[in-house]
C-alpha cells in the first residue's frame, strides 16, 4: 500500500493517512535537506514527540546547542514550523519528524499538543476556519482602488500592444533577411528583442523569444524548427491584437500567454483529489513548481503551480500518491487546466492510479487539446498497460496489446527517473502519467502492477516518481 494508518480520525471523522516514507522524501526542497532529514528519522534525537486527532505531529530535536528545536507539522496542510534558522522549506527537522511518523507508531504520544506546538497549531487551524468563512453578501460598488487597478491594466495593455507590433516588425525583418543568417548574429539579437518584450511589460513573449535563440544552429534542421517556432510567435502576436474578437476562453489563454497576471475565478470543485506528480523548474530566477492532480469523481486533471525565490523551494507540496478532499478553483482561458488549491478536508485512504488510455490514443488527445491553445507544448496524459522499449534513436512506451508505441521524450533520456521505470516494468505492463507532445511522451509517476491476492481481488501498487 502507499499509504498506511493508524485509525486516526481526521476533522471529518475519516481515517487520517500516515504518509510513507517515500510520500515524505518527496517533500524535500533539495537532496542536501534529503540526507539530512533522513539522518533525523529515528528517535535518537526526539524527544515529547505526539499526534492529535486532526493530524498534526510535533517533538523537539536535538541539535548542536543546548536548546533543542521545536518542530510541529500540520499533515492536512501541510504546513511546517519549527525554531532552527534554516530558510529551507520544509527543514530537516520537520523532514525527520514526518519520518519517525512514517516509520514507528510508537515513538508518538497521542493527546493534546504542548503548549509551543498548540499555539501555531491554533493560529494556523484558526485562519483557515476564517478563509473558509461564508463570503459577505451582496455586490460591493467599485471603490478608487477599483479604478486605480483598471486604469494600471488598461496602461500596461497599451505597453505589450506596442511591444507585439514591435514584434511583428522585427518577424518581419528576420523572414525577409532569411533565417539561414541568423546563426551568424549571435545570441545578441535575440537578447536585445526579448528586453525589449520585457520593457514592453510581457514576459510570455520575451520568454518566446529567448526560446528562439536557443533553436538557433541547434543541429540539424534548425531552420525549420525555427519557423514553426516563428509561426506560433506570429500567432500569439496577431491573436493579442486581434483579441477583441476572440471568444472569451481563447482571449484568456493569449492573455496568460503573452505573460499577463489571471486570477482563478471559476466555481470551486471539490473532489477527491489524488496527487500524481509533482517536479520543480527552473524559470529565471525563481523556481516553478508543478503539482498534477486528478479529480475521482469529476475526471477532471488540474494543475498547481507555485513559485520559490532564487535559492527556495516554492511552499506548497503535497505528496505524491496522496488523495486529499478538496476544494480547487479553476483558472479561466480555453484548455487552461491550471487551478489553485482551496480548503482541504482531510486525507483520503490510496485507490490505485487514474483510469487511463491507450498509448495510441495519446496524440488524439494532445491534438484536440491544441485547438484550445495552439500554444501548448504538451498535455497530461496517464497511458495504461504500457512498456518501456529501446527504440532507434533512444526509447519508447509500446502498448501491450496492440502493435502502436510512443517516442519517449529527449529531456526525459538523462534522467534517473527512465531507469527506474524500467526496473518498475521489468518488461511487464505498467500504467504510467506523464505528458504528451510534439517531442513525444514524458513520464512523470508509474504505478507498480498490483499483485492478485486470494478471492480474486487486485491490490494497489504503490506510485514511482520519475521526475
Amino acid at each position: 500500500m502507499l499509504l498506511s494508518h493508524g485509525g486516526e480520525p481526521s476533522p471529518t471523522g475519516g481515517p487520517v493517512a500516515r504518509w510513507s516514507v517515500e510520500q515524505v522524501l518527496a517533500l524535500a526542497p533539495d537532496d542536501a535537506s534529503r540526507k539530512a532529514g533522513t539522518r533525523l528519522g529515528a528517535v535518537g534525537p526526539w524527544t515529547d514527540t505526539g499526534l492529535d486527532a486532526a493530524g498534526a505531529v510535533w517533538g523537539l530535536c536535538k541539535g548542536s546547542g543546548s536548546t533543542p528545536y521545536r518542530t510541529v507539522v500540520d499533515t492536512t496542510g501541510p504546513a511546517y514550523s519549527c525554531s532552527c534558522p534554516s530558510r529551507k522549506f520544509p527543514c530537516k527537522h520537520a523532514l525527520g519528524l514526518l519520518l519517525l511518523r512514517a516509520s514507528d507508531d510508537a515513538a508518538f504520544r497521542p493527546g493534546e499538543p504542548a503548549d509551543w506546538a498548540a499555539a501555531w497549531i491554533e493560529g494556523r487551524r484558526g485562519r483557515a476556519a476564517e478563509k473558509a468563512g461564508p463570503a459577505p453578501g451582496g455586490d460591493t460598488a467599485r471603490g478608487p482602488a477599483d479604478a486605480a487597478a483598471r486604469k494600471r491594466a488598461e496602461r500596461r495593455a497599451e505597453r505589450v500592444t506596442g511591444g507585439a507590433q514591435e514584434l511583428e516588425q522585427r518577424l518581419g525583418d528576420l523572414l525577409r533577411g532569411g533565417l539561414a543568417a541568423t546563426d551568424r548574429s549571435g545570441y545578441g539579437l535575440w537578447e536585445e528583442t526579448a528586453a525589449r518584450m520585457v520593457d514592453a511589460q510581457a514576459p510570455g513573449l520575451a520568454a518566446r523569444v529567448r526560446e528562439l535563440g536557443a533553436i538557433t544552429g541547434s543541429g540539424p534542421g534548425w531552420p525549420v524548427r525555427l519557423l514553426e517556432e516563428c509561426g506560433l510567435l506570429h500567432l500569439l502576436d496577431t491573436a493579442w491584437l486581434g483579441r477583441e474578437r476572440l471568444p472569451d476562453p481563447l482571449a484568456a489563454t493569449v492573455r496568460t500567454r503573452v505573460g499577463l497576471p489571471m486570477s482563478a475565478e471559476g466555481a470551486p470543485v471539490r473532489d477527491h483529489w489524488l496527487v500524481l506528480a509533482q517536479y520543480d523548474t527552473p524559470d529565471g530566477k525563481i523556481v516553478a513548481r508543478r503539482i498534477w492532480l486528478y479529480g475521482r469523481e469529476s475526471g477532471r486533471t488540474a494543475l498547481l503551480l507555485s513559485f520559490g525565490a532564487a535559492g527556495r523551494s516554492p511552499a506548497q507540496a503535497l505528496p505524491v500518491g496522496a488523495t486529499i478532499d478538496a476544494e480547487l478553483t479553476p483558472y479561466p482561458g480555453g484548455g487552461q487546466l491550471r487551478a489553485e488549491l482551496g480548503e482541504q478536508f482531510g486525507a483520503m485512504p490510496p485507490a490505485g492510479p487514474p483510469p487511463g488510455i491507450a498509448a495510441a490514443a495519446a496524440p488524439a488527445v494532445y491534438g484536440d487539446a491544441l485547438r484550445e491553445d495552439p500554444w501548448l507544448d504538451a498535455w497530461p496524459v496517464t497511458l495504461r498497460e504500457v512498456i518501456p522499449v529501446p527504440a532507434k534513436d533512444g526509447w519508447q512506451v509500446a502498448d501491450a496489446h496492440a502493435d502502436s508505441a510512443l517516442p519517449i521524450a529527449p529531456a526525459a533520456l538523462s534522467r534517473p527517473g527512465l531507469w527506474k521505470l524500467l526496473a518498475l516494468s521489468g518488461g511487464g505492463p505498467v500504467t504510467v502519467f506523464g505528458e504528451i507532445g510534439h517531442r513525444g511522451f514524458d513520464p512523470f509517476a508509474a504505478w507498480e502492477p498490483g499483485e492478485t491476492e486470494e478471492g480474486g481481488r487486485t491490490a494497489v501498487g504503490s506510485v514511482v516518481q520519475l521526475v
